[in-house]
């Protein structure tokens, strides 16, 4: 299994990206796929997540109604993504395959992912 997101790179505040990540080895239609973000120093923490099994998305309070979640089961890639920008935005951003998006409490917010991706940096200037 194979997770690779791209599409970081560095923005101006209120500046607009797209992550994609895109999926070998699983299909999306079956995977559940979740975005994280770890800032240097800090934990990594959950972002959003689509579920496989009807599309329902999940967001952290920090990014909803900023960043929206999709995926193209024809390209088997999920994307994020993320307007608004903040510097505290700032982070490698991951994304996971589980079976099910399981949202927890706190800033953890997602949990118990099966399969990691290497990340992809997005910077934001203030």
């Amino acid at each position: 299994v194979q997770l690779q997101a791209s599409g970081g790179g560095l923005v101006q505040f209120g500046g607009s990206l797209r992550l994609s990540c895109a999926a070998s080895g699983i299909a999306v239609d079956d995977y559940s796929i979740g975005w994280f973000h770890q800032a240097p120093g800090k934990e990594r923490l959950g972002v959003s997540c689509i579920s496989s099994s009807d599309g329902s998305t999940y967001y952290a309070d920090s990014v909803k109604g900023r960043f929206t979640i999709s995926s193209d089961n024809a390209k088997n890639t999920v994307y994020l993504q993320m307007n608004s920008l903040k510097p505290e935005d700032t982070a490698v951003y991951y994304c996971a395959a589980v079976v099910f998006c399981t949202v927890v409490a706190g800033p953890q917010f997602l949990y118990g992912m099966d399969y990691w991706g290497k990340g992809t940096l997005v910077t934001v200037s203030s």
